[in-house]
């Protein structure tokens, strides 16, 4: 059975009120955008340049874990160039005539964003390649041997995609994209700052050393920081005065079970999972998957991002194995012929 996890850069699309409260927390403008230096100066220049020659900015991919600003992004983007975003997703899009009526209704300049847009059907796709190369929408209208196709134009607009898995998209939709950017994951001290924004904009007052301590718990992303720091101020809140300091975030994190590199039950039972039935050697994705009672998308996408950014596991030919470092961590020994056992 899958472990329920706090620490999960996914948004519930159940949890109106935590998806009131992300949108609240979401930078408007590159100004209040922290991090990602190299990708805003990119887009800044994309952006300069276009309003310049009164076009819309060329299309965007943008790619990376979730959790990093990607739908944050595409808004700050819109906001930039002046203009109207209509956010959607892949899965939602499920027929050509669906993106059709979305298209039809946008207006020039305007920006849609597509969030997971891997998941777009291939009829779909076939539709929205012509719609972003030419600014055509070519639509079947009756069937049988008196259907005719007929091409509409369409006002000039930006795509702007998001994906976390930019190996699942097709080469041609890859390919419609002018600006392709990766979203890296940030600093410690971009997520300090990042913490002390989201909680004067929460009305709660936090020590700097509170703040420097999530930062180092919230797996270098931001959607895990804001999470966090709302747990923690509930805990202030019922079990203090409010004021969100390094006692009460202490207590609010052993609580929670989130130890010092950021890491849950979750990713702690994957670890201990692998050692203690393969040791040292390569395990599968579906083995893991097997393992932990998770799907192996939710392997691939949640947990081992962070993982394999710290050094926890790593990827072989074979398959996946934890490291020396990954031992460590959960407390035991390493060894090239795969024999554990606990450290005392």
């Amino acid at each position: 059975m899958a472990i329920e996890r706090i620490i999960d850069a996914s948004v519930s699309s159940d949890d109106v009120d935590e998806q009131k409260i992300e949108i609240t927390l979401r930078p408007q403008s590159f100004n209040e955008y922290i991090g990602q230096d190299r990708l805003k100066n990119n887009l800044k220049l994309a952006i300069d340049a276009a309003k310049k020659r009164g076009e819309p900015i060329d299309h965007v991919l943008l790619y990376g874990p979730p959790g990093l600003g990607k739908t944050t992004m595409a808004t700050v983007i819109a906001n930039e160039m002046g203009k109207n975003i209509r956010i959607t997703a892949g899965p939602a899009i499920e027929r050509a005539g669906d993106l059709a009526s979305i298209l039809t209704n946008l207006s020039d300049g305007d920006i849609l964003f597509i969030d997971e847009i891997h998941r777009l059907g291939r009829s779909v796709e076939e539709v929205l390649y012509g719609a972003m190369e030419d600014f055509k929408l070519d639509i079947m209208i009756g069937k049988g041997p008196a259907a005719r196709s007929v091409r509409l134009d369409l006002p000039k607009f930006t795509v702007i995609g998001a994906t976390t898995r930019t190996g699942a998209l097709t080469a041609p939709l890859r390919d419609r994209f002018g600006i392709i950017h990766r979203l890296e994951f940030y600093t410690p001290d971009e997520i300090a700052r990042i913490i002390k924004r989201a909680s004067n904009i929460l009305s709660s007052k936090i020590d700097t050393k509170a703040a420097e301590i999530l930062s180092t718990r919230a797996r270098l992303t931001p959607r895990i920081a804001n999470r966090l720091l709302k747990r923690v101020r509930d805990y202030a809140d019922v079990n203090g005065d409010g004021i969100i300091d390094v006692p009460t975030t202490t207590a609010a994190l052993n609580l929670l079970e989130i130890d010092e590199l950021g890491l849950d039950p979750g990713d702690r039972n994957l670890l201990n999972r692998i050692i203690d039935n393969y040791g040292n050697n390569p395990v599968g994705l579906n083995t893991i998957a097997a393992l932990t009672g998770d799907e192996a998308t939710t392997i691939e996408d949640f947990y081992e991002p962070y993982l394999l950014q710290i050094g926890f596991i790593e990827r072989t030919p074979r398959g996946r194995r934890v490291t020396a470092k990954g031992h460590k961590h959960v407390g035991k020994t390493y060894n090239k012929e795969g024999n554990q056992q606990k450290l005392v």
